[in-house]
């Protein structure tokens, strides 16, 4: 696809050259800075200035002045002219020799330096020899298959080394100590240091003029078979694929990221970052095109023309204008190489959002999206096609000049409904990625609130997700958005978000009330019980209490229940003021009430007693409307009786007066328990309930964590019940039996003996005696087994003491008290662990006893 890189200005026109002499004709050019030289046939030297002017209008024209020109005194040709600005020497090929002459008066060299016998020859643009005052010359020799690298200096030259080549070599290149080479059938590589070659691909140089051009730091441009421009490194290798030229190219230039070639009709413009054909200009009778420091120069027999490349930046502006992105991009990294750092950076930028504009109105999303990250896309700009998205109170300005064509979304889609739901959709998911990037700093309410309002719109399930996390919606904007979608729910939560709780519940409350409709939530009251659960704000929570519980008295009550631990331990909300709030909610005062006592625990009598009285109370209104025990009430008796016996706070006797008349046996009993008064809590159980295994989990649970003893006399106080004078029931006498033979170990079996009756016999009785006798034997063996530790210990014991009396001590009366050096009258003495012994007075003495201390090291306290 065509592209206007270049536009042909001319440069030297006719006349001025050659005035009517219509036999003289350019041969060779050469351009160093406004410095242009032309060769011609007649053996003339050229010398002209070339001025570039650019109108107003941004056009550009050289003006060419003509300095002199010069007679070499040669009726040869002039074949090649090369610059060396360096030595202000201009290297001239005519009649196979090549001429050192003043680049400014055209003068040869005083010393009359010159290189005989070259064909054709070339500068070494990347020299090995480092010295800034000479240039690498290299030649293709008149002797045959011969290359000569010679040292040219201002007013001499040097023969630096000579090459032979496998075939005659037609061209050459030069990039170090590499030479590029095309012989008379093949293109190569030769080092002319080492010696060492490279074969590229065939060519026939009798069929086509071979081109060998250094583009770059060791690397070629070669006419290739097939009408190919191919590009070779040093290596032998390609890192570029070939551009398609015509099959009799002339010449060919570099201009990047262009390549340009000169044939019998056309220059034609290739691009070297995509191989692609841009631009075609017509141009007979062409026959030399050479590139002078980015200058790109062409000519023909009688004119010289410049190709004056068009700035990249306009190149690129009207390929995105084409649509052409692709081409636009690949061009713009071309011209990273030609635009200064930050310059570069500006425009590539700009050039991305741009593409990534034209992508978007194509429905490109995925390459947008990518497009408009790369570029940094100020996201707002993306915002504002969207009519109403921004907020009112953005101060945002779109660029200039505009990234795109495009006023608002309507006109971008042309009215497709279709087509603007599915750019709302891409901006909603662009918006939700940028949000936490880099890309939303300076902006993110902007964002945020573009983005609720196209969650709300399209009735996004992620709206509610962005209200309830970290967000920067704008309220004002936000919620009259809101408002217009019917998302009350939503503008509650965003409500919330804003510390405008009282705001929130109102909202909800009218919603659960059925004044406004939402559907967002089916459990909106459940919902409401839990924000006020966890709503610090105490007068919020005493404000919509009585709705709750109006609502739902058992779910309602987790607003005093379930709020957080470490304010109820605080007591924030007092727990009297609760249960006053509760009284006319009787299942959340109970609930409320089991929450204070059996989960928090709180040791408050009150609170137990309370609870117990509301548990009576409801068992017996049950009880009064049917005599049958429902799920409700059996409940109720379990909740009850569970407290009676964990509780030790509640008033025993206040419960008491309540049950008494009543048929609550069981709990009668649990309660004469908590008095001690076992013997009225059996006989309960045992003749009024003849519930025997309640009366003998009686026994046991009243004597948790008491001793052996306590728990002994519960069960002989079980048995005499059983076994009351006078008794005959066959019942008691079996559950008599039975509590003897299963709960052998807690009796007393001589007591028991002498209680049983004498009518029952041996095998009724055989468990418990077997089971009385097994802890009898038992017993006396754990008796013998301590008394047998206790012995040993006791003889270790003595055997230690033993041990410390050690060897007998001898007093005699040459023996002298340590302390007061005075002999002993008595057989009376305190002896040392270190041997000496001392006066049992002068021991006493704490102020000798350090003495001895002192004197005696080794000595201590003990005895």
């Amino acid at each position: 696809m065509s592209v206007k890189a270049f536009k042909l200005v001319s440069a030297v026109e006719r006349e001025m050259l050659m005035g009517d002499k219509n036999y003289i004709n350019i041969e060779c050019i050469e351009c160093c800075g406004k410095n242009l030289y032309i060769g011609t046939n007649d053996c003339f030297i050229y010398h002209f200035l070339l001025d570039e002017k650019v109108s107003t209008a941004g056009k550009i024209t050289f003006a060419a002045t003509k300095q002199l020109h010069k007679y070499l005194g040669l009726k040869k040709p002039v074949s090649e002219l090369k610059a060396a600005s360096a030595l202000t020497r201009l290297l001239v090929l005519c009649d196979n020799t090549i001429t050192l002459v003043n680049m400014i008066n055209l003068e040869p060299v005083p010393t009359g330096a010159r290189i005989k016998g070259a064909v054709t020859f070339t500068l070494n643009e990347n020299p090995v020899s480092g010295d800034p005052f000479c240039v690498e010359v290299c030649i293709i020799s008149v002797k045959r298959r011969t290359i000569q690298m010679f040292m040219v200096f201002e007013d001499r030259v040097q023969i630096v080394k000579e090459v032979f080549t496998p075939e005659q070599p037609c061209a050459v290149a030069v990039d170090g100590y590499y030479l590029c080479l095309a012989l008379t059938t093949q293109y190569i590589i030769l080092n002319y240091n080492t010696g060492v070659s490279q074969d590229l691909f065939p060519y026939c140089s009798d069929e086509k003029r071979p081109i060998v051009k250094r583009i770059g730091r060791q690397e070629f441009l070669l006419a290739g078979p097939g009408g190919l421009g191919m590009f070779a490194t040093v290596d032998g290798i390609s890192q570029r694929a070939p551009v398609h030229w015509s099959e009799n190219v002339i010449g060919a230039a570099l201009c990047f990221p262009y390549v340009v070639a000169l044939d019998d009709e056309f220059i034609t413009v290739h691009s070297m970052l995509d191989q692609q054909q841009k631009q075609t200009l017509p141009f007979k009778e062409g026959h030399i095109l050479q590139d002078f420091e980015g200058k790109v120069i062409v000519a023909t027999n009688k004119g010289v023309y410049i190709l004056v490349p068009l700035p990249l930046e306009k190149q690129i502006q009207d390929l995105l204008a084409s649509h052409r992105v692709e081409e636009a991009l690949v061009l713009a990294k071309g011209a990273r190489r030609n635009i200064p750092k930050e310059k570069f950076q500006v425009m590539y930028k700009r050039i991305l959002q741009q593409a990534g504009f034209i992508q978007f109105a194509q429905l490109q999303f995925l390459e947008a999206k990518e497009l408009f990250r790369s570029g940094q896309l100020d996201v707002r700009e993306l915002i504002s096609l969207y009519p109403f998205l921004l907020p009112t109170s953005s101060s945002f300005i779109r660029s200039h000049p505009p990234l795109h064509e495009y006023a608002d979304l309507n006109q971008l889609t042309q009215g497709d409904q279709e087509k603007m739901t599915k750019c709302k959709r891409f901006l909603m998911s662009y918006l939700n990625e940028v949000r936490s990037t880099e890309v939303a700093n300076g902006y993110k309410e902007d964002i945020d609130t573009a983005l609720l309002k196209l969650y709300a719109e399209a009735n996004h399930e992620s709206l509610l997700d962005l209200l309830v996390s970290e967000n920067f919606c704008l309220l004002t904007d936000s919620a009259a958005w809101l408002e217009k979608h019917k998302k009350y729910f939503a503008l509650g939560l965003l409500y919330h978000y804003n510390g405008q709780d009282a705001a929130a519940l109102q909202l909800w409350v009218k919603i659960v009330d059925g004044d406004i409709q939402d559907s967002t939530r089916s459990d909106l009251y459940d919902y409401i019980v839990d924000f006020l659960t966890f709503c610090p704000d105490q007068e919020l929570v005493w404000k919509y209490s009585e709705w709750i519980l109006q609502k739902n008295e058992e779910v309602g009550v987790q607003i005093f229940t379930k709020r957080p631990l470490e304010e109820q331990e605080k007591n924030n909300i007092n727990p009297d003021d609760i249960i006053s709030c509760l009284n006319k909610y009787p299942k959340a005062r109970v609930k409320y009430l089991e929450h204070l006592v059996l989960e928090r625990k709180i040791q408050k009598e009150k609170y137990h007693t309370h609870l117990a009285v509301l548990y009576l109370e409801t068992i017996l209104q049950l009880k009064s409307v049917t005599t049958d025990n429902c799920t409700e009430t059996t409940e109720l008796l379990l909740k009850l009786r569970s407290l009676l016996q964990k509780s030790d706070l509640y008033r025993i006797r206040f419960i008491l007066d309540k049950i008494q008349g009543t048929d609550l046996h069981m709990e009668s009993a649990i309660l004469y328990g908590k008095l001690e008064e076992h013997e009225k809590a059996l006989h309960i159980l045992v003749h009024e309930l003849k519930d025997f295994h309640a009366a003998e989990e009686y026994c046991m649970w009243n004597s948790e964590n008491r001793d052996s003893q306590y728990r002994r006399r519960l069960f002989h106080l079980l048995l005499s019940v059983y076994l009351t004078p006078g008794t005959s029931d066959c019942a008691l006498v079996m559950a008599a039996v039975d509590l003897l033979n299963n709960h052998a170990a807690e009796f007393d079996a001589g007591l028991v003996l002498q209680v049983v009756p004498d009518s029952w016999s041996v095998q009724l009785l055989s468990p418990f005696l077997a089971g009385a006798v097994r802890q009898s034997i038992h017993t006396k063996r754990m008796t013998q087994v301590a008394l047998g530790l206790a012995q040993a210990e006791n003889l270790i014991y003595k055997h230690e003491k033993v041990k410390q009396k050690g060897a007998p001590i001898l007093l005699s009366d040459k023996k002298v008290c340590q302390v007061c050096q005075n002999p002993f009258c008595e057989p009376v003495f305190v002896r040392y662990p270190n041997g000496s012994m001392a006066h049992t007075h002068c021991a006493a003495n704490r102020h000798l006893n350090s003495n001895v201390t002192h004197h005696s090291p080794s000595s201590s306290n003990q005895t």
